[in-house]
């Protein structure tokens, strides 16, 4: 079974070539969900945060705030550099373990790790390939703002926090661009996927 890195930056549309991947057979490993899932169920990882960021960080049940981390986190550079030392280690076992549980299957010819960080957590050198989702600026702008959930001004923080997209093209395996249609990204999509397997 091949084990894809699947990357683009915020709006890129990386979740819509998630989704074309399922349907094409791939298995999805969501880090994002993952590393979401690790927060709110793994005792020592909620330990280690509080221990790093302190208690700002808690809601008033004593539970990690995912905005209230997510504020903190994304201020700048060092704060996402200690949140990712804290929560990579461990996403990165939950991917071996699930890629030796779906490679025992037989089903899937593609393990797809789906992350906006595969580079930037250095999870690229785990994967025979890396497929990179790259879209236009302004594109990517406007399907943040419509999405909703995220002020014009955190989503240029956290493209700050990201590697420039020419930097990820340059080291990409392959290369999905996604300003045209949703037809055009799918026929894209499925190219990239024939050529993988």
């Amino acid at each position: 079974m091949i084990k894809i890195g699947l990357t683009g930056g915020i709006g890129s549309g990386k979740s819509l070539v998630s989704q074309f991947l399922v349907e094409l057979g791939a298995y999805i490993f969501d880090a994002d969900s993952e590393a979401k899932k690790i927060l709110d169920t793994n005792e020592t990882t909620q330990n280690e945060l509080i221990a790093e960021f302190g208690t700002d960080v808690l809601n008033a049940k004593n539970q990690i705030d995912k905005k209230k981390l997510a504020k903190i986190a994304f201020q700048d550079e060092d704060h996402q550099s200690r949140l990712n030392t804290i929560i990579h280690p461990y996403v990165f076992v939950e991917i071996d373990a699930q890629f030796e549980k779906i490679a025992q299957g037989d089903k899937y010819t593609l393990f797809v790790v789906d992350a906006a960080l595969i580079y930037e957590s250095g999870a690229d050198t785990h994967m025979d390939y890396v497929v990179v989702v790259s879209s236009h600026l302004k594109l990517r702008v406007s399907r943040v703002m419509e999405r909703g959930g995220l002020t014009r001004e955190e989503f240029m923080r956290r493209l700050e926090l990201q590697w420039p997209e020419e930097d990820k093209v340059h080291m990409a395996d392959f290369v999905i661009p996604n300003n045209g249609t949703q037809e055009d990204l799918k026929i894209s999509t499925q190219n990239i996927f024939n050529q993988m397997v």
